[in-house]
């Protein structure tokens, strides 16, 4: 079993920047891959970016250049930096691990961005 934590999400102005981190119950280093969704008010959940456990990330198109993500394997944590934001980066957004060919998601953390 796996359990993930999300933390970090908040109230921010549009062109803010937030840090969510994702706190995993066991060494990430055993995870095939970490990272994050975005679920918008309404629509269905989406990727926002991956990270192997050999370093190598995935973004969603739209976001490169905006969000990193990053991992910390001595604090079994991966990151997702968010930067520039914008109204539309409203939403739950997810921690993701792959763990033996499961999935496991943790519940959430919201971030609203005001115009």
């Amino acid at each position: 079993q796996v359990q993930l934590v999300e933390s970090g999400g908040g109230l921010v102005q549009a062109g803010g920047s937030l840090r969510l981190s994702c706190v995993a119950s066991r060494s990430i280093t055993t995870f095939n891959t970490m990272g994050w969704y975005h679920q918008a008010p309404g629509k269905q959940r989406e990727l926002v970016a991956l990270i192997s456990s050999g370093g190598g990330t995935k973004y969603e198109d739209s976001l490169k250049g905006r969000f990193t993500i990053s991992r910390d394997n001595a604090k079994n944590t991966v990151y997702l930096q968010m930067n520039s934001l914008k109204p539309e980066d409203t939403g739950v957004y997810y921690c993701y691990a792959d763990y033996l060919a499961y999935d496991y998601w943790g519940l959430g953390t919201q971030v609203t961005v005001s115009s």
